[in-house]
């Protein structure tokens, strides 16, 4: 498995991931400094995340489905902590 993280609220978005989807690639960035002065922007940084995901988890799932998956395993990150999420979410071998 790939993980790239950076500071504590990623680590804890990798760690729920992990421990919900079973992915063998994923990918977390933290886009939040290119957010500055933007709605949503929150200075402590951790706020802006583009997510790349491969999982077994996804497979026959429509692309709303898998995202639902997701925001399932984040849980309250989502409300209280991460403001947006850019998702690839791909089942192996595609």
């Amino acid at each position: 498995m790939n993980a790239r993280s950076t500071g504590p609220v990623a680590q804890e978005m990798i760690a729920r991931l992990d421990g919900a989807l079973g992915p063998s690639k994923i990918e977390l960035v933290d886009d939040t400094e290119m957010h500055r002065g933007h709605g949503g922007h929150n200075p402590n940084g951790e706020s802006h995340f583009s997510l790349r995901i491969e999982s077994a988890a996804f497979a026959g799932q429509s692309r709303v489905a898998r995202q639902r998956l997701i925001y399932r395993a984040l849980g309250d990150l989502m409300d209280e902590r991460v403001h947006a999420l850019s998702i690839e979410a791909k089942a192996p071998g595609e």
